[in-house]
């Protein structure tokens, strides 16, 4: 269905070719989970697939990509457009229409499809995806991952013999990813449906790939098993993680798998003290930073409110993770904490906070009735979409920017030392645009965090990011609450809670319906629950650190 003969990729701004040398052949009615570190090149490797590479990104093609027996060189995408869908990182990039309903219809017009047919897939898809109840809303007022299945649904109902998903459940809670991926596992399954999967949140998906492609640097792409690449991939899952500091073979790809070959690593780690899943924090007072009191949002034209009065109190010191499915109102509630979002009622009060050099101290204030520069210094937010908060030519003159406008005094780290813990290696004459993913927002977390602000909100901040990215980001949260900043991310990653947060709110239907240490509230439900964490039940473990402590041939340093 696919062949990739000899083909390599190199952009007129790099030395070096993103792709080289790529030789093989994707078989109808195979998944292929693309994987790799974050900016190695995964997007591009999709992009040849549709043509999108070169026809639309620039740079030169080498050798020839094949679909169904098309020369992409020659196709540009729109001829394309009948056999190979694509779904993007950026949901919102792709979109077309104005509501969910007409979106699910445009790319069908345009392929003049009968109209009885295009409403029958129409009222399939949205039942497939859980999305009838948004038929009419407009697409601008859905949460990220409402918009993703949306995105995912307006490709499906083209029926493509080729389904390209570039992070597909980056925005998606653990439900609605577990049904996407089923939908699509059935396409492959039952139609005979080639699917190329990029994705980090490798835990959700690895087990349905019949094939791995990996990037592995220099351009070089590996293809093979998953059980025999992810023996020694750059990148893994929990699970494989386990397996490989365990020695099991073969290496188990789900948690089913997984169990089964824990019953002596159970039996061993019985009984021994469970060394703590995050450092233990410092033994000092935590001040309260931030105090949320019968916080309301209402939107014009909805029926129920996106945020029901919800109370909230941050202190100094701790991590705190927001969760709940999508649509349940916590980027609603992030956006009034920090000011500029709509807030119907409720009070919101944020102390001044400030390092032994900078003395800032004072009364509390509301983020929302002080100027922007004032507001950034009480609560930073770093929004679910980066590219918001990027507007200049160069990742140099954001980075200058943000210093000029934001340092507080000199003894904190610059934007550029930020970025470059975040990820390194990003040039500062690369325009920002021109980044992936997971680099824009490394790059707005760089800008956002140079203010020094008391209270910290991300919003799904590891979208985009790899195993190793998203550990320093970990690294990044616990300097900042070490500092005694309040720290808060709205994050469906639950293998991300599990080494970052110290508490967990859970959120559903603009209410909080949990808050607690992470350690209990994210195991009492099995949604919520990491891999490590069903693997080894009933034992209290939530990371491979955790279980890697407890083996004699533990390796040094590898704990994540």
């Amino acid at each position: 269905m696919i062949t990739f003969d000899h083909v390599s990729v190199v952009y007129d701004d790099t030395a070096e070719p993103v792709l080289r040398d790529v030789d093989l052949t994707v078989e109808e009615g195979e998944l292929c989970l693309v994987i790799g570190p974050t900016g190695i090149g995964k997007s591009t490797l999709l992009g040849t697939v549709n043509g999108l590479v070169p026809h639309f990104t620039g740079g030169t093609l080498y050798g020839t990509v094949t679909v169904d027996g098309r020369d992409t060189a020659s196709h540009p995408p729109r001829e394309l457009a009948d056999v190979v869908g694509v779904v993007g990182q950026d949901p919102l990039d792709g979109f077309v229409t104005d509501t969910v309903e007409e979106e699910l219809a445009y790319a069908m017009e345009q392929l003049a499809i009968a109209p009885e047919t295009m409403r029958k897939r129409v009222e399939e898809t949205l039942d497939l995806l859980g999305l009838a109840d948004l038929r009419n809303r407009s697409l601008h007022e859905l949460s990220g991952g409402q918009q993703q299945r949306v995105a995912i649904g307006s490709v499906l109902t083209t029926h493509p013999r080729v389904l390209v998903l570039d992070e597909p459940t980056s925005a998606l809670d653990p439900t609605a990813a577990e049904e996407v991926l089923a939908a699509i596992t059935r396409l492959v399954h039952d139609l005979g449906v080639t699917v190329l999967l990029a994705e980090h949140r490798l835990e959700r998906v690895v087990q349905y790939a019949d094939r791995v492609l990996h990037l592995a640097g220099g351009g070089r792409v590996e293809s093979g098993p998953p059980a025999e690449l992810f023996r020694t991939a750059r990148v893994a899952p929990p699970v494989v993680e386990l397996g490989r500091r365990a020695g099991w073979d073969p290496l188990p790809l789900s948690v089913r798998d997984a169990r089964r070959a824990a019953a002596p690593l159970r039996a061993r780690l019985a009984g021994a003290p469970v060394p703590p899943a995050r450092p233990p924090a410092p033994a000092k007072e935590r001040v309260r930073l931030l105090d949320a009191r019968g916080v309301s949002v209402r939107y014009r034209g909805q029926v129920l409110p996106a945020v029901r009065e919800v109370d909230l109190e941050l202190r100094g010191g701790e991590t705190v993770a927001l969760m709940g499915r999508n649509g349940s109102g916590k980027s609603s509630l992030l956006w009034a904490l920090q000011g500029s979002g709509h807030r119907t009622d409720g009070t919101v009060r944020v102390k001044p906070w400030g390092t032994p050099t900078t003395q800032r101290s004072g009364p509390a204030h509301d983020p929302g009735s002080v100027s922007a520069t004032q507001a950034r210094r009480l609560v930073g937010l770093i929004p679910q979409t980066p590219t918001d908060l990027l507007y200049l030519e160069s990742v140099k003159q954001e980075l200058d920017q943000a210093d000029a406008e934001s340092a507080i005094d000199g003894t904190g780290p610059r934007a550029r030392e930020i970025l470059d813990r975040l990820a390194p290696g990003i040039e500062g004459s690369t325009h920002p645009r021109d980044l992936s993913e997971g680099q824009k927002l490394a790059l707005v977390l760089a800008i956002q965090l140079s203010a020094a602000p008391g209270v910290v909100l991300l919003d799904e901040p590891t979208r985009g990011l790899d195993y190793r990215a998203k550990a320093q980001l970990t690294d990044i949260l616990d300097t900042l609450a070490a500092e005694g900043r309040a720290v808060v991310v709205s994050t469906h990653d639950v293998e991300f809670v599990a080494r970052t947060a110290d508490r967990v709110v859970v959120m559903a239907e603009g209410e909080t319906v949990a808050d607690g240490p992470a350690s209990e509230v994210i195991v009492a439900s099995p949604v919520f629950a990491p891999q490590v964490a069903k693997i080894l039940a009933p034992l209290p473990y939530l990371t491979v650190g955790q279980a890697a402590a407890g083996l004699p041939d533990a390796e040094e340093g590898a704990a994540r």
